[in-house]
């Protein structure tokens, strides 16, 4: 699990491979990857768009921008948490991502652009 803070919100990734949905030989290969926001700031924030670069090992880059993640835009108080889980496919055996939330503090408009780690997403027989 990776993590990073920004002004006061933590974003942790923890990825996993699926091989029941992969297809090695068709060079197809799906990832899912778990979101933990968690609000350790003093202001309640809402999350309105997110910003994803993903990088797999062929040499494709393909950027995703869009409102919210999972379709929702998640309003979190001080303290709370807020999870989810999306995937990604790649058509190699390792890739990372790596990307931005958009959030915005309620009280007063302040938007802040919170950094998602930068996580790798590697099929497990290519770490040995």
């Amino acid at each position: 699990m990776v993590s990073s803070v920004t002004e006061g919100v933590k974003v942790s990734v923890k990825t996993e491979y699926q091989s029941d949905y992969s297809s090695p030989l068709q060079a197809h290969y799906v990832f899912t990857y778990r979101i933990t926001i968690e609000n350790a700031s003093d202001y309640t924030i809402q999350l309105l768009r997110r910003h994803w670069t993903i990088f797999d090992s062929n040499g494709t880059v393909r950027e995703v921008e869009g409102e919210g993640v999972v379709g929702l835009q998640p309003v979190l108080e001080p303290g709370e948490v807020h999870e989810y889980v999306s995937g990604c496919n790649l058509r190699s055996s390792m890739g990372k991502m790596a990307g931005t939330y958009l959030v915005e503090r309620i009280i007063d408009g302040k938007q802040v652009r919170v950094t998602i780690p930068e996580f790798t997403m590697v099929v497990p027989y290519r770490l040995n």
